[in-house]
């Protein structure tokens, strides 16, 4: 908050504010001064419609895909990246309410967990507006049931690509019947009970997928002829950290070679690289709001400068032919929030295609480095325990 008011303080181009308020048209025209204080803007953001901040969102997110979508990174076109995770938010009487705290064997828990689920494109790496809900609790939500609002606003005719966790039934047909690809990492046993023979290298056979028991018992919403045609490929990978090969059983209901298969799912880790970029760079790890409402906006702004900043790395990307995910966020975020501003600043085109220019040639310094030999590990190592404190008393 203290930012956006400094900002406002310091200067805005007139183009960002077309139709000031009052106070603004009296500090331009009369040169009162403004308050340094966040009082003023707190209370605006609190009384900023969640529905506004949300179309905002959506709206950047569409025309940004849009204007990207000539990448040349080489992966299938139209794939987004699905993985759920989770975000504490702050205790307070409405936060416990939404979010029901957890407990074990040893008590309850103090922070609220959410549970959120996203959906990046694997070519940009452009992030959809996320869906969330309670972790525990009456309400409690999985992340197979947050895929049904997910796939409300994905764009038409995208591949869903997914782990284990998404490799059921359920989250198959769901995909299928809203008109949209899938490829899904399964589980040993469920491959082989689908398959119906022992699961072997380069196995790549036509399959009907239909539900099993537990499967109707958990989705009563399934129709009692339910199935879905598709493709099971096997293949033998080898990790990269020297275990031993394991078999990687993947369904889809796309046509394409089962090499090519390979290649698309072997990216899927991109999506554990993003999240850490969500939850460390803009801090949605722990959420500081003390109302859903303010949460919700919270998110929903942080995946706008996150699609905001990574748009400009994907110009970069276009400009070098490398991937966009060669190049650092957080440097990339900090080039744009220094340079940024003299280009919205210009006063003529030439200008601020100088001064655009100029952002750009430090962010094609910002590549990540192509390591030959992998980092060593961390000595592992514990640390002593403190002294013992009292329980807390609420």
């Amino acid at each position: 908050m203290e930012d956006a008011v400094f900002e406002l303080l310091q200067g805005l181009p007139a183009s960002f504010w077309p139709h000031p308020c009052k106070r603004i048209r009296r500090w331009q025209e009369e040169g009162k001064s403004l308050s340094g204080n966040t009082g003023a803007y707190n209370q605006a953001r609190q009384a900023l419609p969640l529905s506004i901040v949300e179309q905002t969102c959506d709206r950047i997110f569409t025309e940004l895909l849009t204007h990207l979508g000539g990448s040349t990174h080489e992966s299938s076109p139209g794939t987004f990246l699905l993985d759920g995770s989770s975000m504490r938010v702050a205790h307070t009487v409405a936060m416990a309410k939404r979010f029901p705290v957890g407990s074990n064997q040893h008590g309850g828990e103090h922070w609220p967990v959410v549970r959120v689920l996203v959906a990046h494109d694997l070519r940009t790496a452009l992030a959809m507006r996320p869906e969330w809900g309670p972790m525990n609790g009456p309400d409690a939500v999985s992340e197979q049931a947050l895929l049904q609002k997910v796939l409300d606003r994905l764009p038409v005719g995208s591949t869903i690509m997914g782990d284990s966790n998404f490799g059921i039934f359920s989250v198959a047909y769901v995909a299928a019947q809203s008109g949209y690809p899938v490829l899904l990492r399964m589980t040993l046993a469920r491959a082989k009970r689908l398959a119906g023979e022992p699961l072997r290298e380069g196995m790549d056979q036509s399959v009907v997928w239909k539900p099993t028991r537990d499967d109707r018992r958990t989705n009563p919403h399934i129709p009692p002829d339910a199935c879905l045609r598709g493709r099971l490929s096997v293949h033998l990978v080898q990790p990269d950290n020297g275990a031993a090969p394991l078999l990687l059983p993947l369904f889809t209901t796309r046509s394409d070679d089962q090499l090519d298969l390979l290649h698309i799912y072997g990216q899927r880790w991109l999506i554990e690289t993003d999240l850490r970029t969500l939850k460390r760079d803009l801090g949605l790890d722990q959420l500081t709001c003390f109302s859903p409402d303010m949460d919700a906006k919270e998110i929903n702004m942080s995946i706008a400068a996150y699609n905001l900043v990574r748009a400009v790395i994907c110009l970069a990307a276009e400009q070098s032919g490398l991937p966009p995910r060669r190049y650092g966020f957080t440097k990339v975020r900090r080039i744009v929030q220094a340079f940024g501003h003299k280009v919205s600043e210009a006063t003529d085109h030439k200008t601020a295609k100088q001064e655009f220019d100029r952002l750009m040639y430090y962010v094609h310094q910002a590549k990540l480095p192509q390591r030959k030999r992998p980092r060593p590990p961390y000595p592992r190592g514990v640390w002593g325990k403190g002294a013992a404190f009292p329980s807390r008393k609420t």
